[in-house]
Parts: structure tokens; sequence; C-alpha cells
């Protein structure tokens, strides 16, 4: 297939710049408004709920929902630009690679092409991915999950994960777990569940992109710790979601604690086994397939 090696690499802040003036008009219709509830339900939430998100903060919203509904375009050069920087920072090569192949496989995708693996995060799942491997503060971080992901006790994924709930052997897909946590993260943003963040901080994507982190960080730190195995991610991934929408300043907080002290990955402190479930109970692992593709209500993730 096609490569765009010889493409420079692309930082996040340049491919933002690229999706605030493009043209996105398709993908915002396909934005759903958040449903608010009517009668006594509205009312409760009204007083007791998060608070709603700042006026002059809506169009950020909008934009990371409109990416969220971006496919990968193989005609976009951006588009290739972020896979192409994505797949070099991750296995640190200064070669590019072709765009379909089982190369993307081994980074965790389900399959030759990674742009079916979006669905549901669209473009907001590559720039998430690419602000973990850009920003120097998460880097090293990204590269301990990548490599945890492609440990030897971390048996490889077959050709393709099929879309069943059928036990499989062990493995880490990266890329996967990556789209998995982009999608409850905007789950949380469209329930409102961070706009009191995004308000104090007078940013939205920002705040995205370090809830995205801290949530990947909790997965690795569950994972390595608690000796996981992909028998145990459905769970993980409903207890992310849970921690994303009900204590996002907390997950929040150990990121800037990660980040200020930068400890090794060996040093990191074994956290207490979360609340529910059993260590090594069969939950299947949600690939993109299993994935519903609506974005009102709560989180499906099995």
């Amino acid at each position: 297939g096609p490569s765009a090696s010889a493409a420079p690499p692309i930082s996040f802040n340049e491919a933002l710049q690229y999706f605030q003036t493009a043209d996105l008009a398709e993908c915002r219709k396909k934005v759903q408004a958040t449903a608010r509830g009517q009668g006594l339900a509205a009312l409760v939430r009204f007083l007791f709920g998060p608070p709603r998100l700042q006026p002059q903060l809506q169009g950020e919203r909008e934009l990371a929902l409109a990416m969220a509904q971006c496919g990968l375009d193989d005609n976009e050069s951006v588009h290739m630009r972020i896979l192409q920087t994505i797949y070099k920072r991750l296995t640190r090569s200064r070669l590019g690679c072709p765009r379909y192949g089982t190369h993307w496989e081994e980074l965790g995708f389900q399959g030759a092409d990674p742009g079916t693996d979006l669905r549901g995060t669209g473009m907001l799942g590559l720039m998430q991915m690419l602000y973990f491997v850009m920003d120097s503060r998460t880097l090293p971080l990204a590269h301990e999950i990548f490599k945890l992901s492609q440990h030897e006790t971390q048996a490889r994924p077959p050709t393709s994960f099929a879309c069943s709930l059928r036990p499989r052997p062990p493995n880490f897909p990266f890329c996967i777990m990556s789209v998995n946590i982009t999608r409850i993260v905007v789950q949380a943003l469209r329930e409102e569940r961070l706009s009191r963040e995004c308000n104090r901080r007078q940013q939205v994507i920002a705040v995205l992109n370090d809830l995205y982190a801290a949530a990947f960080l909790r997965l690795y730190r569950l994972w390595k710790w608690q000796h996981k195995t992909i028998a145990d991610s459905g769970f993980l991934l409903k207890e992310l979601e849970l921690s994303a929408k009900k204590k996002p300043k907390q997950l929040l907080k150990s990121l800037e604690a990660y980040v200020s002290r930068s400890p090794p990955a060996d040093g990191l402190p074994q956290p207490s086994p979360p609340s529910g479930g059993r260590p090594g109970q069969e939950i299947g692992f949600t690939g993109v397939c299993d994935l519903q593709v609506e974005l009102e209500g709560e989180a499906r993730l099995v």
C-alpha cells in the first residue's frame, strides 16, 4: 500500500490548528445534542448534578465532538502525518510505514487498516494518541504502556480480533485500549461530567487529553501490578468509565503526581484492588466491533 514515510512528523498543536480551520460541517451534523431530561429528573439534575459548560467553551466542545465524528481520510495529508507520527513515536523508528499492513496489528489495532477501528471516536481517537506520544511529559508513560503490551507474557493477538466474547489468550492491544479510553472520555464530556474542570481551566480539549492520559495511567497500573489479562479488560474499562465520570478530579490529580515526580515504571505504587468483580473473572474484551456507537446515556462497554 502507499506509504507516507517521507512526511515530516506533526505536533499536536499543528494538527489541532488544522481541525480548527477545516470544514467539519458534515461531521458537526452527526453530533447529537446532550439529553438533559424533563420534569423532576431535569430539576434534580439542575440542583444536584454537574454544572453546565460555560458558553465561551461550547465551541471547543463542539470541535472535539466533531473530530470524534470525522473518519480517517487517506486523501488528507494531515491525517496521514498523524498516523505516521504515532507509529514512529511508539516504535522509536525513524522510518515510516505503509498505510496498510500487519505492522498496525503489532501496535494494537485489530487489522491492517487503523481507520476501521475508529468507529465512535474518529480522528479524536488518533489525536489523543498523538498527544500522548508527542507530549514530553507523557511520552515515557506511553512507551512503558506500549512495552507492557509487547511483553513476552502478553501473547500477540491473532490476525484480527473476532467480534465475539469468546475467551482469548492474554494480550494487551495498545491502540484498541486507547480507542476505548477516548470513547469513555467523550461520554464523560457529553454527560457534562467534566464541565466543572473545563470551566475552572477555561479549556476543553486540554482537559480531555489529560483525562485520557490519566485513565491510561490508571489502566497501566492496574494491569501491571494486579497481573491482569484480557479476561479482565471489560471490568477494567468499566472501572475507568466510572472513575472518569464520577471522580475525574481524582484521576487528574494522579496524573499530575506522576508527571511531577516522573518515577520509573517499576517505582509505581501498587494500587488497591478495585471494588466489584473478581480477579481473573472472564469478561470479554471490548473490541471496537463491540462498541455501541451511541453517545447518549450510560456507556455500554460489553
